[in-house]
């Protein structure tokens, strides 16, 4: 209930009230009959303008709670489309986020065609039967409009990914909870000045800039803000910013370990979890146990023992004021301090290019050499991706060397 309370917050609402109810959904309203008639009371007497729930309502649900209080009924993933709306800066964020809004118009719309059929459903009153049966089609036509944009702006994020990984610069991702400080840390890191405030999802889009680690140069980047509970739609609609959590080196997942206990395990839990849905299970993750200066020694010191079988390599530290702030760069260093320098070359063929390319794909490659009939790449990559490269380059007759 809090997280709803700062959400609606965060979307500009005045929270006046609220009520809980511990009850299976009931198929009229979610909520049962009684705590119905109690919400219809509370709205009459504090003149609420708009009702918010935490729970995902089916149409019918909706309708019939805005048929039974007078006043516009929206659920928590309407909510934060709402945030989302407000905060977009950039043509990708905002295409991303009507794409999430016609997924989900996609995942309700039989529905609102049955209730539309019946004249039940508002906003569908006067359609003729043939309007109301296009309104599916007329969706998916937008859906696809809008996707076939986004894999636009997705090969222009791969070439430019591809450039920095022929630069050699690693690159590391920042991950965590809405609100966890990921823009104040990302701000100490790289000396830069994103927006940073209490509101919850103050980053949509991306960004990235370099970071000096002590002499060697990785590319940092800050993303969206995971929460709890979010539909796969919206994280589907956003995979094309989240590819870059994907294609990083490394993670760096920002906890807000001052908060309470049970609330810092549940949004780990939720960040590792939606990191797997993602696709960016195998990358090496640090933990970064953000906000320490709000918390005793004796306070974190209980944390670290209760995150130490729920998420890897726990780094204290506060973004803040930049405690722990060497210890945090020389461990994000460590990540790369073992990387090797290779070199192969192969006869140019329909076998050794795919495999060129996956190379590219996947390392910090230096410098590709063609010839007539061959050509030479150099890279620097982790010792057990430069043993892959060396079998498939030695498989398919080719030279490779170390060093």
């Amino acid at each position: 209930m809090d997280e709803l309370k700062s959400l609606a917050q965060s979307a500009g609402y005045e929270v006046i009230a609220s009520i809980e109810q511990i009850r299976p959904p009931h198929p009229r309203y979610h909520i049962g009959s009684g705590k119905a008639k109690e919400l219809v009371d509370l709205v009459s007497e504090l003149r609420i303008e708009k009702i918010i729930f935490g729970n995902e309502l089916k149409p019918v649900q909706a309708y019939n709670l805005a048929k039974l209080t007078g006043i516009e009924v929206i659920d928590r993933f309407q909510l934060i489309l709402e945030i989302f709306v407000t905060r977009s800066s950039t043509r990708e964020a905002r295409l991303q986020i009507e794409l999430a809004r016609l997924r989900y118009e996609l995942a309700h719309a039989k529905e609102k065609v049955r209730l539309a059929k019946t004249g039940e459903q508002p906003g569908f009153h006067g359609l003729g039967s043939y309007e109301v049966d296009v309104y599916y089609d007329t969706i998916q036509r937008q859906v696809s409009n809008i996707q076939d944009k986004l894999g636009k702006i997705r090969r222009t994020r791969h070439l430019y990914r591809t450039r920095r990984k022929r630069l050699g610069f690693p690159m590391v991702s920042l991950a965590g909870y809405t609100n966890s400080g990921k823009s104040t840390l990302f701000n100490s890191l790289t000396n830069e000045n994103v927006d940073v405030n209490l509101g919850l999802f103050t980053t949509i889009s991306t960004t990235t800039r370099a970071v000096d680690l002590f002499g060697k140069k990785v590319l940092l980047t800050d993303t969206v803000g995971f929460v709890g509970r979010l539909p796969l739609t919206l994280i589907e609609a956003f995979r094309s910013t989240l590819e870059e959590t994907i294609f990083s080196d490394l993670i760096l997942l920002v906890v807000d370990v001052s908060e309470p206990e049970i609330d810092v395990e549940r949004k780990v839990s939720c960040c590792l979890d939606t990191i797997q849905k993602i696709g960016a299970g195998g990358i090496p993750i640090m933990t970064v146990l953000n906000k320490i200066d709000l918390i005793s020694d004796e306070e974190l010191t209980q944390k670290i023992g209760k995150l130490k079988g729920l998420s890897p390599n726990l780094v204290p530290l506060s973004a803040l004021y930049k405690t722990n702030f060497q210890f945090v760069k020389e461990e994000m260093l460590r990540y790369f301090e073992n990387e090797v320098k290779a070199y192969f070359s192969l006869a140019i063929n329909s076998e050794s290019m795919p495999l060129l390319s996956w190379v590219l794909d996947n390392t910090s490659v230096h410098n590709v050499e063609y010839g007539s009939d061959a050509f030479k790449v150099s890279f620097e990559s982790s010792p057990q991706f430069a043993d892959k490269v060396r079998s498939r380059v030695q498989n398919l007759g080719g030279v490779f060397k170390r060093g």
